[in-house]
């Protein structure tokens, strides 16, 4: 079966249309089938309604995402009770280690990410993936870094991301490679986001799948509990009336 390829994390300005267009536009030369968009919290349904009208015209399929940046476990408590209902995709940006376990362990998050690029301000270690791969979050990796960091800076990234990646398949921690830009230049073809993975060591088809089925299996996922026949998992509603 031919893969089909996703970006989860594209943030162009939601309010700036022509910006908007242009990732669209650009993700879709690219080969891609699904991106997800960075969605601020008081996102109106006609911006919402535009934005898909685009993806449509593009023939892309569009998730909504939310970043969330809480400063506690509590924040983020609550913040997930707020928000997990009215978007597809939940990334939690990690910026401390107790909000990094408490994301971890919180079937609610569909992506940890770590924004940082200093090694002493990323939490991805093997008591984090221990959490992780018990509820079902997955670890996200942005390529923008990649290509704008030069020199040594570059090269402790790269580190840090071969000892992340290797601990996140120890553990079956699925990876989720993203571009985390908003500028077009930066964005590349699946494959070549397949390639940068390589670059911290995952072999061929774990960087596909990381640009692939892992995050489609997500959104997919998500889909499927957001929608009004979703009981518990494994358990849809069929059919509902009188003669059931």
């Amino acid at each position: 079966m031919k893969r089909q390829y996703a970006d989860l994390h594209l943030t162009p300005n939601i309010r700036d249309f022509q910006q908007v267009s242009v990732v669209v536009n650009k993700a879709a030369q690219l080969g891609y089938h699904l991106i997800a968009l960075l969605f601020p919290p008081n996102t109106t349904q006609e911006e919402l309604k535009q934005i898909q009208t685009a993806c449509k015209e593009a023939k892309l399929d569009l998730a909504t995402r939310i970043d969330l940046k809480p400063r506690t476990p509590n924040d983020l408590t609550y913040n997930l009770r707020q928000f997990r209902r009215k978007f597809e995709i939940i990334a939690v940006l990690c910026e401390s280690k107790n909000v990094a376990r408490q994301a971890a362990k919180d079937h609610r998050v569909d992506l940890l990410s770590f924004p940082s690029t200093d090694f002493r301000q990323r939490f991805f270690d093997m008591a984090e993936a221990e959490l992780a791969s018990e509820s079902q979050a997955s670890l996200e990796i942005n390529t923008r870094p990649l290509l704008t960091l030069e020199g040594p800076a570059r090269a402790r990234l790269l580190a840090s991301l071969r000892k992340e990646a290797a601990i996140a398949k120890g553990f079956k921690v699925p990876i989720i490679i993203s571009s985390g830009t908003s500028n077009g230049l930066l964005m590349r073809k699946p494959q070549e986001q397949a390639v940068l993975a390589q670059l911290f060591d995952l072999d061929r088809e774990c960087a596909l799948d990381a640009v692939s089925r892992n995050p489609i299996g997500i959104v997919t996922r998500n889909r499927q509990k957001l929608s009004p026949k979703f009981i518990a998992p494994g358990i849809r509603l069929v059919k509902k009336g009188k003669d059931c």
